[in-house]
Formats: structure tokens, sequence, C-alpha cells
């Protein structure tokens, strides 16, 4: 311990601080020793995902540094999302820092501390949200998850000894912990600024897999190696980075530097425990960000920035380990034999608990226009609630259109887990695992107390729709080993998997069709109800505001861009044809009359009497009629032979 405190002090510069340098002694004198982290930022994820991000001088928290280590600070609570709970009437909040958790010092490369030229830092303190004694915060949720997780198994394993048996454990004493092991895949696109995308290169480009894998150059390899070698030193392990689908060739401008770069990254690193995985992604998100910004480039992690081309995704691995007190490790999810069986008991009742109840975690993957965007076909993001596991256990799953993926190396047991494809990068990381491993942990109950072997256990997982079974749903089937766009049409994926839902509001009914369901959420306090509706009017006050404010309003602009562009020369009978069918369909999205509402006026009024239903099923119709009108104009524009300036033609990214 003395050793590591002095390695710290002796350090020019330290990216972070473990738990055990929390206390107030061994903090002060790190800090002490390196005057140029002059801040601490105390941060806390609210229900929505946002971080707080203060700026308390080091000064001010050195006074009374063990105060602030038990109580924090207190803030405004009415900025933050939470609605329902910290009301403009009684919004004090508390932000606690977290002791258990690692600190990351994070640097103003641009700002250097006068004494000793090294930047300015500030001391990144993940934090919990207490409000009325409470805490309410996104981090909290996880951590009482994890809590009961862990302890809800313990017990499983003291009471039902076969599971221990196949786990190779003598006996529930030789276990010290459980540990939940998480990681995620963070996607992105990155481009020069004021660059608009041309959809039908990039569809282009996608089709011919001109990108995908392909050599990073110019300031998008330097931003992508400076990031990866900041992430090394930070400790977050990076494993790879890479190109993604997306993108087209960019171009050398005049002054000798590559220009008009518009391409999709992928950056990967080691997986951790779950609640420090969470904390990590939010770090890591923002390092990427401020480190491709410094050599101008935009950094954008919405799901879907660019219609027609493949989305941005966040597959979240979830796994469990045990730690045995001798210092193994032993898979939670592992067969005793990888080479005759895909699971163990817990294994498949994991899998089988988050499919069954995936209604409930839904919600907290997909909860923004953006990302459901990109939950299309063709695309390979998952829209049916199936899994696959391969099809033999020695042939690993390599299915891309399911929801939930195992992955295995039959060589390595502990590399068993799940993958969970439908996130993106606006998702919720601490509350998308938190659901995950509450649902999962439902199976487990009822896989380990059937006492039924694996193979019982794999019949039951790979159920066809109708057949009765002791947990999964009668109407339902889980299991695909085939591609589920192209050997199912969508009446027969929505038959055997279930319709999904296709909006956001769609999504959120799910707490009230599926009240069973929610119910698990509860367990162990992990959620409740009162955050369950927080969380659900605060999603759908950002749906319908967006709707109104932004989706609308980008429509009206696209709407009034596909203008009339043939005058009376080289005018052909189809030009025409072509043009009143645009047009007429310009006036049925935007154009109100005496006698009837245009299409967006409807939406606008549906959403002024908050009927939500109408207003789902009236976006659906836009989105139809949008890209009906972006297909229609484009044949019209092919078809000319001058080219007119002021037309539409690309998407803003």
């Amino acid at each position: 311990m003395h050793k590591k405190v002095e390695d710290l002090i002796a350090e020019d510069m330290i990216y972070s601080l473990p738990s055990w340098a929390h206390d107030k002694d061994t903090l002060t004198k790190i800090l002490k020793a390196h005057p140029n982290i002059q801040f601490v930022s105390v941060v806390a994820v609210d229900l929505g995902g946002n971080d707080t991000d203060e700026k308390i001088p080091i000064s001010l928290i050195l006074e009374d540094i063990e105060e602030f280590l038990s109580v924090g600070v207190q803030t405004d609570g009415s900025s933050v999302m939470l609605k329902g709970i910290a009301s403009l009437n009684n919004a004090k909040i508390d932000l606690i820092p977290d002791l258990e958790a690692n600190w990351i010092v994070d640097y103003n490369y641009d700002h250097t501390y006068e004494e000793n030229g090294l930047p300015i830092g500030t001391l990144r303190m993940p934090a919990f949200i207490e409000h009325n004694e409470k805490r309410v915060d996104s981090r909290s949720i996880l951590k009482r998850t994890v809590d009961y997780f862990t302890t809800e198994v313990k017990e499983l394993l003291n009471k039902y000894p076969q599971a221990l048996e196949e786990l190779n454990v003598p006996s529930a004493d030789d276990i010290e912990e459980i540990v939940l092991t998480t990681a995620t895949e963070l996607e992105f696109w990155v481009k020069t600024p004021e660059d608009y995308a041309d959809e039908e290169k990039l569809s282009t480009s996608q089709m011919l897999k001109e990108q995908y894998w392909k050599r990073t150059k110019g300031n998008v390899r330097t931003a992508m190696e400076e990031t990866i070698m900041l992430m090394e030193k930070y400790g977050f392990v990076p494993e790879m980075g890479h190109k993604e689908v997306g993108g087209v060739t960019a171009r050398i401008g005049i002054t000798g530097k590559l220009n008009h770069v518009m391409e999709q990254l992928e950056i990967d690193w080691k997986y951790s425990t779950a609640l420090q995985c969470a904390d990590n992604e939010l770090f890591i998100r923002e390092l990427v960000e401020e480190v491709f910004e410094s050599h101008g480039l935009e950094v954008t992690f919405l799901a879907k920035p660019i219609e027609g081309v493949a989305g941005s995704g966040k597959h979240t691995h979830l796994g469990a380990s045990l730690k045995l007190k001798n210092g193994k490790y032993i898979n939670l999810f592992a067969p005793k034999d990888m080479k005759s069986g895909y699971l163990n008991a817990i294994g498949w009742g994991g899998l089988m608990g988050l499919l069954k109840n995936y209604e409930v975690v839904n919600p907290f993957v997909t909860s923004t226009n953006d990302a459901f965007n990109r939950l299309k076909p063709g695309f390979e993001a998952p829209i049916c609630i199936v899994g696959s596991v391969g099809h033999s256990p020695q042939i690993p799953s390599r299915n891309r259109t399911v929801l939930v993926g195992l992955v295995r190396d039959i060589n390595n047991p502990l590399a068993t887990r799940f993958e969970l494809r439908a996130p993106n990068p606006t998702t919720n990381v601490y509350l998308c695992v938190a659901a995950a491993y509450q649902t999962m942990l439902d199976g487990i109950k009822a896989a380990v107390t059937s006492k039924m072997d694996c193979k019982k256990l794999e019949m039951e997982f790979s159920k066809e729709a109708g057949k009765e079974k002791f947990y999964l749903e009668k109407d339902r089937a889980y299991r695909s080993e085939e591609d589920v766009f192209d050997d199912y049409t969508e009446e027969e994926r929505n038959q055997h998997f279930g319709k999904p839902p296709a909006t956001v509001w769609e999504n959120l009914k799910a707490f009230e069709s599926y009240p069973n369901k929610k119910e698990i959420l509860f367990h162990g306090e992990a959620f409740s109800e009162t955050i369950v509706e927080s969380y659900k009017l605060s999603i759908l006050d950002k749906w319908v505001k967006e709707l109104a404010g932004r989706i609308i309003v980008d429509n009206m602009e696209l709407v009034r861009n596909c203008k009339k562009l043939h005058g009376a020369d080289n005018v052909t009978d189809l030009d025409v044809v072509n043009w009143e069918k645009i047009n007429g369909m310009r006036n049925y999205l935007m154009k109100d009359s005496l006698e009837r509402k245009s299409l967006f006026t409807q939406i606008r009024e549906a959403i002024a009497v908050k009927n939500y239903d109408l207003v789902s099923n009236l976006q659906l119709e836009m989105s139809e009629k949008i890209t009906k009108l972006k297909q229609l104009y484009s044949v019209y524009r092919r078809n000319l032979l001058e080219e007119v300036n002021g037309y539409y033609d690309h998407d803003r990214m």
C-alpha cells in the first residue's frame, strides 16, 4: 500500500486513483503532490444517462476533505432528469462520491499550470444522487442490482447443490464472491465540420464493403491512435480500434491534408465489473470527442445519423463468474464439458430470463427517435426478441440478426457470455445492464429450482411457437440459428417472435402491458415504481418535444427543398408526372387547407391533447411518407439533363 502511494506521488501525471487511495490522508498527500489537479467534479448520472460536471476548487475540498467524502455536495436537482422525483418545490439533491469506484483525472491540454507546465486536471469522482434520503440515480440502480444478483445466486447455490456440481465447486463455502463482468463496444461517426452526407455514395460504399476494416489515414488515424494511447494511460486496456462498415473515402485538399472525412469507427476495451464498465464508457465517450475534435473532426454518437446507411451500435456483453477463495475464477454460465454443451443450467436460465422479459428491458435500451431509426431490417440491427447459441457446441453462434447471441470459446470457458446487440451509443448503460441482469436472475431462479438438466433446458429454449413449456411463453419461439431477415417474412417474424415496437411510445407502453414483468425490475429494490414512472415521464417528454421541435421542423425544410427543377426545355411527360407525385406528397405532408389538415399539423394537434397512440401512428406514417418523398425526388432529379442548385440531396449529420 505504502509503495503504491509513493508511486502515485512520484509520477509527473496521474490518470486514475483506485479505491484504496480514497481515504483522507492518502488522498491529501496525492493531491498536494500534484498541484496541477485544480478541480474536483462529482459525477452522478441521472435517469436519462446525463452526467453532472461541476468544477469545485481542490483548495475548497482540502479544507474539510473528510466531510466532503462522506456527504458530498448539495445542488439543485430540477435541472437533471428526475421527473416526478426532484420537483421545483422539492429540488435539492445530494451528490455523494462513490468511494469504491475508480476515480479519473481529466486533463485540459489547452490549459497549463504555471508552476510546472503540466495540464490542469479535474478529479472526476463517480457519485450517487440522493433525494429525500433515497438514492435515485442510474449508478445506484445498477449497484443495487449487482448486490441483489450476487446475494440471490449465492443463496441458490447454497440451496441447490446440483448447480454447484455443474460448476465443479465442492461447496458454497469455497466461494469468495460473485462478479458480474460486462463490456461494451462503442461505434461512432466522425466527419469534417460543415460537410454533409451524400446518401447514395455512402449507401453504395457500404454495399461494396469499401470501408470495413480498411486502414485509417491522416487526422482520423492520428486521433484514433492518440485515443487508444490515452486509454492505456488511464488503465482501460484498449483491445482494438478499427473502421466500421459506414463511410466514404476522404479526399486530399489543397493544403495537403485530408478533407471531406465521413467514416464510421469502433473502439473496444477490456471488460470490467458491471458498474465500472458503465463508468469507463461514460468517460471514454468524452475522451473520444475531445481527442477527435482537437484534430478538427466532429464526432456523433447518434444511433442513426444518416438514413439508408448502417447506424452505430453498442453491443453489450453480459457475463458472471465465481471467484473462489483459492483465487480461481469459474464462469457462472459455462457447461462442464464445452464440447458437448452450450451452457449450464444457470446459463440457460439467464438467457431465457432476458428474452422472456425483454419487453421491460427494451425501454431502457431503445429510448429515442434516433435509436428506432436504427432498428430496421437489413442493417444487422436486431428487431426481434430471439436468441442464437450456435448450430452445435463445436460451432459458435455467428448469427448477427438476433437480439441476443451466445459468445463462447470452446477452449476458454471463462469467455462464455451473452451479447445483447440492440443497445446503441445513446443507451443508458447503467439502466440497460441493470434491467438485463434483473430479468436474467428471474430465469436463473426458474431454471435452478426446476432441477432440470441442461439438455431439457435447451429443449425449453428451442421450443416452437405454440408449444407449452414450464417457463417460456407458449405463443412465442425464442431461438433461431437462421437469418431472421432473409429466412422469415415480416408476418412470420411477428408470428414467431412477437411484433416489435416501432416508436418510443410503443416501447414505453410495455411497462403497463406487462405488469408481471415490470415487477421483476423491483426485486431487491433495484428499481421502484417511482423510478420507472420518472424514467417514463422523462423519455415521453423528450420524445414529443423532439418530434414537434426538431423532426417536424427538419422535415419541413426537406419538403421545401424538394423544388420543381424542370423548365420548358428538355422536359418529358415522365418529368411532369414525377413532379406531380412529389408535389402531391409535399402538400399532404405540410400544406393545410380549409377542408384538410396536413400530416404535420395532425401530429402537433395530437401532441397537444396527449393522444400518444395517435401521435405514434402518425409518426410512423410521416416517416414512411418522408422516405418515399426522398426516393421520388431522387428519381425525378436523375432524369433531368441539367443540374440545378438548391435541391435537396443530402442528410445533415
